[in-house]
């Protein structure tokens, strides 16, 4: 009687609120289960039950799978309900229902039996024989020992991993050692009779690069292993481990079905590229030769060769680049057309200054204002060449300072080159002192080229020479000008000069007051250093005398300096 009260009492529950309870428990489904040839399935962790395919009472059979797979895993995370309790119940109505205990877990109706060719009771019996040998799985890979089992086992891959990784390292290190020896033992490479192919370290190169590249597939091999068994040690994780694989061949076919589609493609740009690599070879060595001498050609310098390679260089590059464009897989998509248009807009806005610098670079090298080691003046910078780039110049100055000097700026501004004519004509340095009146012209040239001959780094030939820039109020102007093949010492020349000039003076007793001074002799010595002056040297007396009128004054006036 209870046995009937009951099963009475379930096909009431279920005509009657089976709509709210199907509603409900649809939205707790996180996800719907996903549809097949097979129909709707119905699921317990990673594992099929079986699959709904018919509408029954006005519910699709999604909705159906749904609620059942649900059910089921509400009854199977329970531990308390044994799995033994589950039956199956038959009834007047056309459906079998199929229960634990006292909780229902889904009905079978007569048109799911129709559909899979079976009774209802057959059915019902083979999907609770299925769901008894699913849940006690099911539990069973839930259960505390299994977790630790689990955790224990993916402790040991995860050793066994760092293992063969440190193993990999070990033989590539190894391997390349042994690769290394090789090619040291044997000096040549790929030749045909004296002609060398391929040379040794470009063969050793391409053995390392292999090693590295089978050593990192191994690598991923064992990664994708590592991770599938840690992924199937745990039941929350197993329906990943299975997914592993597609995760990486699905983005891989991808890619692959895009290249297969454009390999005719692909053959054009890699014979582009190869045009292309020995195009610029054979111009990279003519214009070397040209460096070197070894070809010349008329009114052409062979400082110009690295700019001219480079300028043509770049316009060899761009030409196949326009001409491998249209090639270029996915050239055609709007993603690429935009990137290209946004890097187009960067190098626009933000290459202004370094476009200017660049073509500065090459004005400059095809107007040879300088080259590297010329002592030069830019702006207000002095100093030796020391490096030309495209964009900017570096010098160094007598202070051993180093200016880096936009090109730019120098196109600008006016250049100074103390070297060019030093190494055939020298350069002339030139200095002035004022010297009295009372001084015979004769002995100030005299004096000064005295110091000429004894300062270091002056040239005899062409022989220094003399000019009186001006005749003022109370000196002369004097420039000395003297030759020097040495512009890089300019400064020491300079000073040694000045020194051999004041000692020339000093011996040959002119006095030096530059720019002037007025003073009347009243006993006081001359400016000119005691070590040069006489022993018995006596500083003249100013002398003053009386006269009875102004002509006898005039007469006995002793001599005045004003200077």
């Amino acid at each position: 009687m209870f046995k009937s009260g009951l099963s009475i009492f379930w096909v009431s529950l279920i005509f009657i609120l089976s709509p709210f309870s199907f509603a409900q428990e649809k939205t707790t489904t996180p996800q719907p289960p996903k549809v097949t040839s097979q129909g709707y399935p119905v699921v317990l962790g990673d594992q099929i039950l079986f699959y709904l395919k018919e509408k029954v009472k006005g519910y699709s059979p999604e909705e159906r799978a749904e609620t059942i797979s649900e059910r089921i895993k509400k009854i199977a995370d329970d531990p308390d309900i044994p799995i033994s309790a589950l039956t199956t119940s038959n009834f007047e109505i056309p459906m079998t229902l199929v229960s634990v205990g006292d909780k229902l877990l889904f009905p079978i109706f007569d048109q799911d039996a129709l559909t899979e060719g079976r009774t209802r009771e057959q059915l019902a019996k083979e999907y609770a024989e299925k769901l008894r040998v699913v849940m006690e799985k099911y539990r069973k890979d839930r259960s505390r020992e299994s977790i630790l089992y689990g955790a224990l086992y993916t402790l040991l891959m995860t050793v066994a991993f760092i293992a063969i990784l440190i193993l990999l390292k070990n033989l590539k290190q190894k391997i390349d050692q042994r690769i290394t020896s090789r090619a040291t033992a044997r000096a040549k490479g790929v030749q045909i009779r004296s002609f060398e192919i391929i040379r040794i370290e470009r063969i050793r190169a391409l053995l390392m690069g292999a090693v590295k590249v089978i050593r990192f597939f191994l690598i991923l091999l064992a990664f994708y292993i590592y991770i599938h068994l840690v992924l199937s040690f745990f039941p929350s994780t197993r329906p990943f481990a299975n997914r592993v694989l597609d995760y990486v061949l699905l983005p891989l076919t991808a890619i692959g079905k895009a290249i297969a589609a454009n390999i005719p493609n692909v053959v054009f740009i890699v014979i582009l590229v190869l045009i292309a690599r020995y195009i610029l070879k054979l111009m990279k060595f003519f214009f070397l030769s040209v460096e070197k001498g070894t070809v010349k050609l008329s009114g052409f310098y062979p400082e110009w060769s690295k700019p001219t390679y480079k300028i043509l260089s770049y316009l060899v590059i761009a030409f196949f680049a326009v001409v491998a464009f249209p090639y270029i897989p996915g050239s055609e998509s709007p993603a690429f057309k935009g990137i290209s248009i946004f890097l187009g807009v960067l190098f626009s806005l933000g290459s202004q200054s370094t476009v200017s610098n660049m073509i500065a670079g090459f004005a400059l090298t095809y107007r040879r204002a300088f080259k590297i080691g010329d002592r030069v003046k830019i702006a207000d910078f002095t100093g030796d060449v020391l490096e030309t780039r495209l964009q900017v110049t570096t010098l160094r100055t007598v202070k051993n300072e180093e200016i880096v000097v936009p090109n730019s700026l120098i196109l600008n501004s006016q250049v100074i080159n103390y070297s060019t004519e030093a190494r055939e004509r020298g350069l002339i340095l030139h200095t002035t002192v004022t010297i009295g009146y009372d001084a015979p012209w004769r002995r100030v040239h005299e004096l000064l080229l005295k110091a000429a001959e004894r300062t270091e780094g002056v040239l005899r030939e062409p022989a220094p020479f003399i000019l009186q820039k001006s005749l003022d109020d109370f000196y002369v102007t004097y420039e000395l000008n003297v030759y020097t093949d040495k512009p890089q010492g300019m400064a020491q020349t300079y000073s040694l000069l000045h020194q051999n000039i004041q000692d020339s003076f000093n011996e040959g007793g002119v006095e030096i007051m530059s720019p002037h001074y007025t003073q009347l002799r009243d006993g006081n010595k001359v400016t000119i250093p005691k070590s040069y002056l006489p022993k018995d040297y006596v500083p003249g007396a100013l002398r003053i005398l009386q006269a009875e009128n102004a002509e006898e004054a005039r007469e006995q006036r002793g001599p005045r300096s004003s200077r």
